[in-house]
């Protein structure tokens, strides 16, 4: 049976996702059949995750998705591998402001539905018998909450080290990992997060370093017997969208990257064929594809790039004109408009498939779930269909021109948005990320 567990920490920047892709690293290294999943929307971390394990990763989000579609997801990932490590979110306890930490979307949450134990890690950096302190107010705080032990970070000499090893005994849970502070062992980051894994030309000798660094640090056989046995379930992952084309021409490149894998591996088990093609090298969907997909990313750094690419954009006018589907989210959504300000103030023609202008020199965050109903029916839906999802960006909109709305809004807590996104014949798109259809 496959076992499971969740790191969390007491808030972001206490080194979950370091602790996190080293420890997947070495378990690997050392024989264990292991996979990665990541809690709530994210793109970027899950690639890592993947590169650490040697298999996909898939995020699993409590708000976001349903309970069917979390089982079958847990199902397909348990499938794969004898210990599953789950990658919490922000702080334990984060999530949906305003909601009780039961109902949140948090990590908290996300562990205790599925059954997993919770790994915390804790930032050990200035800190000593505190620490103690910390790791018992977080097992009070939802005594339903499992701890199955903790790792400390940013660890100084023996001293550091006892002076932690007596707190942790104070609070009742059991150390299972001393990470010395690694200055070299740092992922560089941009706007939305950590630079993409794609991008990195010497991942894998940041896994060999983090190897190396943690060798002894982690009791990996007490890891492994902390987590728990997963829940038996004879769900199986089917489509939270259903494929918009049966040929799907999917931009792949470091310009459009965020597509989530469980979207790409269920529309293929439903059938469906995913064309790849390289926006950034100038290549055009395919001319049989009967749906193209832009998803989001980063169009804000290779605006230039991309206005200049001929083919690329001839062949999205082309199959528009041709009345194929064209979708896109976020950064697609950017790309299918009429132009994109980069961050220089430079302003460049985009495909012009939609009436919208986008602007990343005046940079706003625009941040969180949100639910919305679709108002015209699309390949993912009739009209009236509910979907959740997210938005994450700092490009602001200078004009969205007159085309009907795609999508009315609100966010997690049930405030209304109002019309969102764009469509004009077969080209539709907004700043979200669809995750889930959860209504028709």
């Amino acid at each position: 049976m496959t076992r499971g567990l969740l790191i969390a920490a007491p808030s972001s920047g206490s080194g979950k996702t370091l602790t996190t892709l080293s420890l997947l690293s070495l378990l690997r290294a050392n024989g264990v059949n292991v996979a990665g999943c990541k809690a709530g929307p994210d793109y970027i971390d899950p690639d890592f995750h993947a590169a650490a394990t040697g298999k996909p990763c898939f995020n699993l989000d409590i708000w976001a998705m349903r309970p069917t579609v979390l089982q079958g997801l847990m199902a397909q990932q348990a499938a794969r591998a004898d210990l599953l490590v789950v990658e919490g979110v922000m702080g334990l306890f984060d999530g949906i402001p305003g909601l009780d930490i039961r109902n949140n979307g948090s990590s908290s949450q996300l562990a205790q539905k599925l059954g997993l134990p919770v790994l915390l890690v804790i930032n050990a950096k200035g800190q000593g018998a505190t620490a103690g302190a910390v790791i018992e107010g977080l097992a009070r705080h939802d005594p339903a909450l499992k701890i199955a032990g903790v790792i400390f970070n940013n660890v100084g000499g023996a001293g550091h080290r006892e002076i932690l090893q007596d707190a942790a005994k104070t609070a009742g849970v059991p150390v299972l990992g001393y990470l010395p502070h690694v200055p070299a062992l740092k992922v560089p980051s941009r706007h939305l997060g950590l630079v993409q894994a794609r991008e990195m030309t010497a991942l894998e000798d940041f896994f060999a370093a983090a190897r190396a660094s943690f060798a002894d640090a982690f009791d990996l056989d007490a890891i492994v017997a902390a987590a728990g046995d997963l829940p038996a379930t004879d769900a199986a992952l089917t489509p939270l969208l259903p494929p918009p084309g049966q040929r799907i021409a999917l931009a792949d490149d470091a310009a459009f990257a965020f597509t989530y894998p469980f979207h790409r591996e269920a529309w293929a088990l439903a059938g469906a064929e995913i064309i790849p093609f390289s926006p950034l090298n100038d290549e055009a969907p395919r001319e049989d594809a009967d749906a193209i997909v832009l998803p989001g990313g980063y169009p804000e750094l290779y605006a230039g790039q991309l206005a200049g690419n001929a083919r690329f954009l001839a062949g999205l006018r082309h199959a528009a004109a041709s009345n194929v589907f064209i979708y896109g989210e976020c950064g697609g959504y950017m790309t299918l408009g009429t132009h994109l300000t980069d961050a220089k103030g430079e302003r460049h023609a985009m495909a012009g498939l939609l009436p919208v202008e986008t602007s990343f020199a005046a940079r706003k965050l625009h941040l969180g779930y949100r639910a919305a109903q679709a108002l015209a029916a699309t390949p993912f839906g009739k009209a009236g269909a509910v979907f959740r999802g997210h938005e994450f960006h700092y490009a602001t909109i200078v004009s969205e021109g007159d085309a009907p709305a795609l999508f009315t809004a609100e966010d997690a807590r049930g405030r209304v948005l109002g019309p969102v996104g764009r469509r004009v014949g077969s080209v539709m798109g907004s700043f979200m990320h669809l995750i889930d259809r959860v209504a028709d």
